[in-house]
């Protein structure tokens, strides 16, 4: 696993295109896939809501832990003193 991070910090273009490829080919099988039989009114007509849902989670959860670490979790070195 340390080999594949340091492939990948080594070829940061690389990554990033195989990051974009995949969000790119979820987008399109969403789009791709037959909503007739939707659950809900925007299963059926929003086109990949799933994917939408899924990113704007991913960022909600990224955003409230940078808070709730900001807000005392994290602690500078010198935080028991000498």
């Amino acid at each position: 696993m340390k080999q594949l991070i340091d492939f990948f910090k080594d070829h940061p273009t690389l990554a990033r295109l195989i990051f974009f490829g995949t969000i790119g080919g979820v987008v399109i099988w969403s789009l791709t896939t037959d909503t007739s039989h939707g659950h809900s009114w925007v299963e059926k007509h929003i086109p990949a809501f799933w994917s939408i849902f899924g990113f704007i989670s991913c960022l909600v959860l990224i955003f409230f832990a940078r808070w709730f670490s900001d807000s005392g979790i994290r602690k500078g070195d010198d935080y028991y003193g000498d």
